[in-house]
This record gives structure tokens, sequence and C-alpha cells, in this order.
């Protein structure tokens, strides 16, 4: 993992398959962050909280199909 300091204004530019995504922080106040995300199209975005939901489900899909009786997070 890449941890980088920005300040308001200042953003990264992140490129994946030819595609570049930049990010921009917009507002960073009391611990919260704004962030500006400029991707194409085809570059999915999805939160934080949303994808782990998603692999939490992928998981407990896997345990049942496998009939796997521990269950573990990702």
């Amino acid at each position: 993992m890449l941890v980088l300091g920005r300040k308001p204004g200042e953003y990264i530019v992140v490129n994946y398959n030819g595609l570049d995504v930049k990010v921009q922080v917009i507002k960073s106040e009391d611990g919260h962050l704004r962030l500006a995300i400029d991707a194409p199209k085809e570059v999915k975005i999805t939160r934080g909280e949303v994808w782990e939901e998603k692999q939490f489900q992928i998981s407990e899909k896997d345990i049942e199909k496998n009939g796997i009786k521990e269950r573990t997070t990702i």
C-alpha cells in the first residue's frame, strides 16, 4: 500500500491499463476528507464499505456452496 500526504487542491493520478484516474483532495477538515475522482466511465468506483460488504457476501456464498463451517472475513 502506498500512503501519500496531499493538501486540498493537490491530486494524484493512477494509470491502470492505459486509463488515467485522477483523485484530488477537495477539502480536509477535522479528520474528514472530501475527494474528487475523475475517471473514464468504464472505470467502476465503489466506496470501501460497499466493496467490503460485497466481498463478505461472496465469501458467504462460497461457504454455503462448499459446506464450509467456519466463516472468515476479507
